[in-house]
């Protein structure tokens, strides 16, 4: 793994425990507090322990911040401090394997209540999904199969993948790699999308934004760590679970349910790129996909970086300054 991968997940990780600590001092004198001790736990406190003094100071200030903004757009932490509040980090394979982002689960057993929070360190994407000879991007999306023609097409790009790979190239030995990897790639990626959604419109308008940025069917807050200060809380409220009021409380901040786009317009080339695609839906929702490596040597795959770029109004976002 590239040291840049290795010090972003460190990063990442240790952002988590942060978030762990901010929510137990922000809770212990409001009402019992449980911290399950679990592997995620473990590990998150060890990357926590491996950064400096002063990355950790400036990552439980964040992290404080921005649990203080969400504990006030949801009233459900705080009100009737009688009952165990359990909160808890989810091992990475549910997200793997179930499509379940959420990082820090804060759950009133009692009331049978839960939210969830996805936690980055200084990026915003959507997911990480990745294209290769064998995965099949419609059935993990939209749970729609690809056409055996999509992996015909695909398989020579692969297949040259491969081939790099057992040489133990870098990827910045490979000459002339957007013309022969990343725009065919692209293309085919393209064509089958374009094939699918004519196939089946709705069910991919509707699947899609449910897998880029539903949490396997639950509601839940983006909370993202920036270096200037800044820590950015996103509700994604696509069932309109969030924020919701108490029998003594409101919520700081009001909370719309999402307006989903219902059509897709078009997929195209983003303006003079060889990397990235660019999905523009109606209701105001424009998503980017960029793929690129994401190690120094050659795989046999490759990774979308996917970014919300245009959004409907009823997605906010609000910055708290540290």
């Amino acid at each position: 793994m590239a040291k840049s991968a290795i010090n972003s997940t460190i990063m990442g990780k240790a952002y988590e425990f942060a978030c762990i600590k901010a929510l137990e001092k922000l809770l212990k004198n409001v009402r019992p507090i449980e911290i399950v001790d679990n592997n995620s736990l473990r590990i998150a406190n060890e990357r926590y322990n491996e950064i400096s003094e002063s990355d950790q100071k400036e990552m439980l200030k964040s992290a404080l911040a921005g649990m203080k903004a969400i504990i006030e757009m949801e009233p459900r932490i705080t009100e009737d401090g009688k009952d165990i509040i359990e909160v808890s980090l989810q091992p990475d394979n549910v997200a793997k394997d179930g499509g379940d982002i959420r990082d820090v689960l804060i759950i009133r057993r009692s009331i049978k209540w839960e939210i969830g929070i996805s936690v980055k360190h200084n990026h915003a994407a959507l997911k990480h999904s990745r294209l290769s000879s064998k995965l099949d991007f419609g059935n993990i999306w939209f749970g729609i199969n690809c056409s055996d023609l999509y992996f015909k097409e695909i398989e020579p790009i692969f297949n040259k993948l491969k081939e790099f790979k057992g040489q133990k190239k870098l990827w910045s030995e490979i000459p002339n790699k957007f013309d022969t990897i990343y725009v065919p790639l692209l293309e085919a990626f393209k064509r089958e999308f374009d094939f699918l959604y004519e196939k089946h419109p709705k069910e991919i308008t509707k699947k899609l934004i449910l897998y880029l940025i539903g949490s396997n069917g639950k509601d839940y807050y983006k909370m993202i760590h920036y270096k200037n200060n800044k820590t950015r809380i996103q509700p994604f409220n696509l069932f309109g679970t969030l924020n919701q009021e108490t029998a003594s409380k409101k919520p700081s901040r009001i909370i719309d349910k999402l307006l989903l786009p219902t059509k897709i317009i078009d997929l195209y080339f983003k303006e003079n790129s060889k990397t990235t695609l660019i999905l523009s839906m109606n209701n105001y929702w424009t998503i980017s996909f960029r793929i690129h490596s994401a190690e120094n040597h050659v795989e046999a795959s490759l990774k979308f970086d996917i970014q919300l770029m245009g959004q409907p109004s009823d997605i906010f976002y609000y910055d708290v300054v540290w």
